[in-house]
């Protein structure tokens, strides 16, 4: 597959709020840029923590934290590392969509022991990059996170690629993302301009103390340019 990959921006999509943009050799300058700061930002911080994985998260459903977690993991193997991006998200998966995959077999299928890890995983999606997909929609998500058998996993992935990023749901609809917290470093949090409230950012931040971990940054989506603030495209990413 050809290493310019691009997702498809939707349009008059409400239920997206706002257009869907990936990282290729044709993305608008101030959209790589601002993924390639995150990519360094983040890379200083598992450094410090001695760990190669972190999560994706946001608040609620809708703000795009697939998306980011899709871009991020591109960006990240542009530096020509091995990167494995897992769609944690069990309930409501997206990152087959958005690579155009079929979704048939993934996680919760090797978890449930229906087929090998190599099975599921999708080799060489863009150079560098590896997909697993969610899966078979699981009754129990959250079980499946605890298992033993993700924990095998979890050991495996970390032994064979440089970075694993997790696409975990939002923390304020479920707390699914909060159980990864002993094997990553921390969490980039997702927020959208003129949908994340204070008080939903807030919340998630107070979750995430409770749980005893760690936001690594946050990353706003759907930015509009301001001179004064110097954001400039959709994406801006800050240390928390």
């Amino acid at each position: 597959m050809a290493s310019n990959f691009k997702l498809f921006k939707k349009k008059n999509d409400r239920k997206n709020k706002g257009q869907i943009f990936s990282l290729s050799d044709k993305s608008k300058f101030a959209i790589v840029e601002a993924y390639k700061a995150a990519r360094t930002n983040i890379m200083f911080s598992l450094s410090a923590k001695e760990k190669k994985c972190f999560a994706v998260t946001s608040y609620s459903k809708g703000e795009g934290k697939s998306t980011a977690s899709a871009n991020l993991a591109i960006s990240f193997s542009k530096m020509e590392k091995r990167v494995l991006l897992i769609d944690c998200d069990l309930r409501r998966p997206n990152i087959h969509n958005i690579f155009k995959l079929d979704n048939k077999n993934g996680l919760t299928n090797v978890i449930g022991k229906m087929i090998e890890v190599d099975e599921a995983v999708r080799h060489d999606v863009l150079p560098n990059l590896d997909i697993l997909p969610a899966g078979t929609i699981a009754p129990n998500p959250s079980e499946l996170m605890c298992s033993a058998r993700f924990q095998e996993l979890y050991k495996q992935f970390v032994r064979e690629y440089d970075y694993v990023i997790f696409d975990t749901p939002p923390i304020g609809v479920v707390a699914d993302a909060l159980l990864l917290k002993d094997l990553i470093a921390g969490f980039v949090v997702v927020v959208r301009e003129r949908s994340t409230t204070h008080g939903d950012l807030q919340h998630l931040i107070d979750s995430v103390k409770l749980a005893d971990s760690t936001i690594l940054g946050l990353l706003e989506v759907g930015c509009t340019y301001d001179s004064k603030r110097r954001k400039k495209g959709y994406y801006y990413y800050q240390y928390y």
